[in-house]
């Protein structure tokens, strides 16, 4: 990249793909610093080495969410975790099932951990309702892989997503209705009316000193 380039000569592709040929490599790096780019070789073992024009940084995070995609697909997503507590609310069981929905619909799998304290540990059914009423509320984007497992304090259930799941979507804001016919002419004329009458005065304006300045001359005239 740039400097550290050891080739005497490259054969140089700007970024939009045209080919400039085979130039020095002082030359490649001038031209690239003249469109605040880039020089990086992309092909060092060809004859010439290759190099590009281009924007690294932006090259850089392109490649990076190419590489997150791909792992993505290849792997089926990632494993998330999704910690809580066997006595929550109502309300933050809501917030927790909209993540839940938007990591499955993401194609991750998602562990849920409840975390048992002090007396919770002798009433375990609290972290099975809880657990049972995320897998019924969910029945519609997500399998339960495996049974529920129990490790000490630790509650777990793992959520696997459907085919073709998604995440939830914005409510679009209604449009505003669009005004009548009439109405739009009836302010288009408004609008030119105004625009004549502000002419009108821009003219009277000049031609009243051009008045003045003939009056002027035609009294000189006459004394």
């Amino acid at each position: 990249m740039n400097e550290r380039i050891r080739a005497r000569e490259v054969r140089l592709i700007d970024e939009k793909g045209a080919q400039l040929g085979i130039v020095p490599v002082p030359e490649a790096l001038r031209i690239a610093r003249e469109r605040n780019l880039d020089l990086i070789e992309v092909a060092p073992n060809a004859q010439p080495p290759v190099c590009r024009i281009m924007d690294y940084g932006k090259h850089k995070y392109e490649q990076g969410k190419r590489d997150r995609e791909a792992r993505r697909k290849s792997k089926g997503g990632e494993v998330r975790l999704l910690r809580m507590r066997p006595q929550i609310g109502r309300h933050d069981l809501d917030i927790k099932l909209r993540k839940l929905r938007e990591l499955l619909g993401e194609g991750n799998k998602v562990r849920i951990s409840l975390r048992f304290r002090g007396r919770e540990m002798s009433r375990p059914q609290m972290g099975t309702e809880v657990m049972d009423t995320i897998a019924r509320e969910l029945l519609d984007a997500a399998t339960v892989e495996g049974p529920i497992r129990r490790e000490n304090r630790l509650m777990m259930m793992m959520l696997a997503p459907k085919p073709g799941t998604r995440p939830p979507r914005e409510p679009k804001a209604p449009k505003e209705p669009a005004a009548p016919k009439e109405a739009k002419q009836a302010t288009e004329d408004k609008e030119k009316v105004a625009s004549d009458a502000q002419q009108q005065v821009q003219v009277e304006a000049v031609v009243e000193p051009l008045r003045e300045s003939e009056d002027t001359e035609d009294s000189g005239e006459a004394g």
